[in-house]
């Protein structure tokens, strides 16, 4: 209720079908497990079974040349990945193409990493020491030669749902962190009506009834209908309907612009990122004059930020006060142009925007679809509010699986190493000897798929950066040194186990 800021009192009701739901999904998996045992038991004698904790591990072949083709392959994939997601943005035509592309370059690149990639490097790595690995070496490195191909499956799970968590959490907290910022770049004025001068003066009257002190300005605007030309021939031929501004009327009502050369403009749009527009300037627009002849307006850049509310139809563009009467005595008024009106209205008390809000909302008609600032900016708190609670949720679950999964098997392997710890303190190690070996081993394993996580998530909130005007560096660190810090407890509770274990050998 915070999040979404909303005051009062909800229930919870019981859902029969949720238990039932619930109920069929356990069952399912208890099934599955079950069948699986099964399976297991069937195929084994009673005597393997009592020694299953006690085989012998599989060594490793030495690496081959097919070895360092595949680790190599591993990372190319990944690089790949990475650099088809950097062009997500620019093809987004072809977003769900790309999307397939990139996440299974991703993951089998991932699965590569963790299979040959790391095995392959340590190897190098002992061939360059000519085997004499020493004591923390020969409980670190050699030890991870041997397993991480076994673990390449659950290390890949592991790293693919860290990522998925830390983007999920990060781009639902940097949406709620910056709404105020995004609304705000989408909506300049608090209010603001279009050829409405009865309801402006309404609405005039009444905030000043309820002594709730603003800032009025008139603008002039005039909406055509015109087309993209560039010299490359690239841009969006088809029909399109502009507003253009005076630079200097929207400085006087407050709003911060710059103010482009004579018969230059510059446009601005918060969405055009996410409409897929080739944003490559200069630029010219195209329209009709009063003779029928074709008139060119220099885009000169473009700016990620609205000049008048969006819900008013039109790409904005400024340009300056001469200009802009040049281009009004010269339209051609009519079908395709038309000279506008815009009654502005900005609060000077945020405090008191809530019953603004009511006036405005009050003597506007609905069937209008016209809104504020207030009202935006509470429905967008609502929404990634209501989307950072479930994403926060869902990301616990997923941060908890993903460092269970890992504590268990860490458990098994110390279970597994417990004779082999004995030798070495039969043979005078101490237990901060071996613990060191140990702590090196276990910071390969959790921080491993950790800072590949991280390094995929990074990628993919650059592609979900296209949804944010604002910037979400604060919320991804925030999320990231979170997640970091509840996922490095797991591997203190690993050491601690294995601390016992060391402890307990004699």
């Amino acid at each position: 209720m915070n999040l979404i800021g909303v005051d009062g009192m909800f229930g919870l009701p019981f859902s029969s079908q949720a238990v039932i739901q619930t109920m069929v999904v356990f069952i399912g998996l208890i099934l599955i497990t079950s069948v699986q045992i099964i399976l297991i038991v069937y195929r084994s004698t009673l005597l393997q079974l009592f020694h299953a904790t006690k085989r012998a591990e599989r060594i490793n072949k030495r690496p081959n040349m097919l070895s360092a083709i595949l680790a190599l392959t591993g990372i190319g994939l990944i690089v790949f990945g990475y650099f088809i997601s950097t062009l997500m943005i620019e093809h987004a035509d072809s977003l769900l193409f790309l999307m397939l592309l990139v996440l299974s370059s991703t993951i089998f690149g991932t699965y590569l990493i963790f299979h040959t990639t790391i095995s392959w490097m340590l190897y190098l790595f002992r061939r360059k020491q000519r085997g004499n690995l020493g004591l923390y070496h020969s409980l670190s490195v050699a030890s991870l030669m041997h397993r991480l191909k076994g673990h390449a499956n659950s290390l890949t799970l592991i790293t693919v749902l860290s990522a998925m968590t830390i983007t999920m959490i990060s781009l639902s907290y940097s949406l709620y962190y910056s709404t105020e910022n995004d609304v705000r770049l989408a909506m300049p004025f608090d209010f603001a009506v279009e050829d409405m001068p009865q309801e402006a003066g309404t609405i005039s009257n009444r905030l000043e009834e309820e002594q709730i002190d603003f800032h009025y300005a008139e603008l002039h605007a005039i909406r055509f209908d015109g087309t993209w030309t560039s010299k490359e021939n690239n841009a969006d031929a088809r029909q399109r309907t502009f507003l253009l501004f005076s630079s200097e009327q929207l400085a006087q009502a407050g709003v911060d612009v710059k103010h482009p050369d004579e018969d230059e403009a510059i446009y601005h749009n918060t969405r055009a990122i996410i409409e897929g527009m080739e944003l490559s300037f200069p630029k010219e627009v195209q329209f009709k004059a009063t003779n029928d002849e074709e008139m060119q307006l220099t885009v000169s850049s473009f700016k990620l930020e609205n000049v008048m509310n969006y819900r008013f139809f039109g790409d904005q563009l400024i340009v300056s006060e001469p200009t802009f009467q040049s281009i009004r005595e010269n339209i051609q008024v009519g079908e395709s142009a038309e000279e506008l009106t815009y009654e502005t209205f900005q609060l000077l008390d945020a405090d008191q925007s809530d019953v603004a809000s009511d006036i405005f909302l009050g003597n506007i008609d609905n069937d209008l679809f016209i809104t504020d600032f207030h009202t935006s900016y509470e429905q967008s708190i609502q929404t990634f509010g209501l989307l950072i609670f479930i994403a926060g949720f869902l990301g616990i679950v997923f941060l908890l699986s993903t460092g269970s999964i890992l504590y268990f098997k860490q458990m098994t392997e110390a279970e597994q190493e417990k004779g082999h710890y004995r030798t070495l303190r039969q043979l005078g190690f101490q237990v901060n000897d071996i613990m060191k070996g140990i702590i090196r081993k276990q910071l390969f394993v959790y921080i491993i798929p950790l800072a590949i996580g991280l390094l995929h998530a990074a990628f993919a909130l650059n592609v979900g950066s296209v949804l944010i005007v604002a910037s979400m560096l604060t919320p991804i660190i925030m999320s990231m040194a979170a997640y970091i810090t509840i996922y490095l407890m797991f591997t203190i509770l690993t050491i601690r186990y294995y601390r016992s274990i060391v402890r307990k050998a004699l």
